[in-house]
C-alpha cells in the first residue's frame, strides 16, 4: 500500500513563503507611514516663515535707520559747534573747515533719508504711522543740512573774496542754518529711535503667540 505524504511540496512552499512576504511588505510600508506621520520639530509653515521674515526685515531696517539718525545728528552737532567756535573770526581756513563739516552733515542726513525710506517700505502694519513720521523728520533734516551747506559754501567764498563785514554776515547766516540743521537731525533721531522701539515691541508681541502654538 502506497502512503501519500501528509503535506504536498507545493503546500509546504506556500506555508514558508507567506510569512516572508508579509514581513517584507510590512517593512516596506513602515518607512512610508513614519514619513507621513513625522513632523520636524519647530518647523514653520510657509505662511509663518514669510511672516517671520517680514518681522525680521522690519526690525533690521528700523535699527539701520536709528543708527543712521544718530550719525546724522552727531555730524550736524559737530558742524554747528565748529561754527560757534569760529564766531567773531574771519578766516578762509576756518570757513573752509566749517564748509567741510557742513558737507559731512548733509551727506549723513542724505543717508538717513535713504534708510528711513527703506524702513518705511518694510514697516509692520502697527508701526507704519511711526515709520512715516520718521521719514518726514528725516526729509526735514536732509533739507535743513542742505541749506546749511549752501550757507557754509557761500561763507567760504565770502571769506576768500569779500570784506570782513560781508564775511561776518555770511558766517552768521551759516551758524543759524547749522543750528536749525542740528535741531532737525535731533528730531529725526528721536523719531527713528521711536520707530525702532515700537518695531521691536511689535515683533515680540507677534512672536509670543506663535511660540505658544508650537509648544
Amino acid at each position: 500500500m502506497t502512503h501519500l505524504p501528509l503535506f504536498s511540496p507545493a503546500r509546504v512552499i506556500r506555508t514558508l513563503v507567506a510569512p516572508i512576504a508579509i514581513a517584507v511588505g510590512a517593512a516596506a510600508f513602515a518607512p512610508a507611514a513614519l514619513a507621513q506621520d513625522y513632523t520636524a520639530p519647530a518647523q514653520l509653515s510657509p505662511s509663518e516663515g514669510g511672516a517671520q521674515s517680514a518681522r525680521d526685515a522690519a526690525a533690521r531696517t528700523a535699527q539701520d535707520a536709528e543708527k543712521a539718525a544718530r550719525k546724522a545728528a552727531d555730524a550736524a552737532q559737530a558742524a554747528a559747534q565748529r561754527s560757534k567756535v569760529a564766531a567773531g573770526k574771519v578766516s578762509k581756513a576756518l570757513a573752509e573747515g566749517i564748509r567741510r563739516a557742513a558737507q559731512k552733515a548733509a551727506e549723513a542726513a542724505r543717508r538717513l533719508e535713504e534708510k528711513t525710506a527703506a524702513s518705511t517700505g518694510k514697516a509692520l502694519e502697527e508701526t507704519r504711522d511711526a515709520a512715516r513720521a520718521g521719514q518726514d523728520e528725516s526729509a526735514k533734516a536732509a533739507a535743513a543740512t542742505r541749506e546749511a551747506l549752501a550757507r557754509a559754501e557761500e561763507s567760504a567764498q565770502r571769506a576768500a573774496q569779500s570784506g570782513k563785514e560781508e564775511a561776518e554776515k555770511a558766517a552768521e547766516a551759516t551758524r543759524e542754518a547749522l543750528d536749525k540743521a542740528e535741531e532737525a537731525t535731533r528730531s529725526a533721531a528721536r523719531a527713528a529711535a521711536d520707530l525702532s522701539r515700537r518695531t521691536a515691541e511689535a515683533v515680540k508681541r507677534t512672536a509670543r503667540p506663535a511660540d505658544a502654538t508650537r509648544k
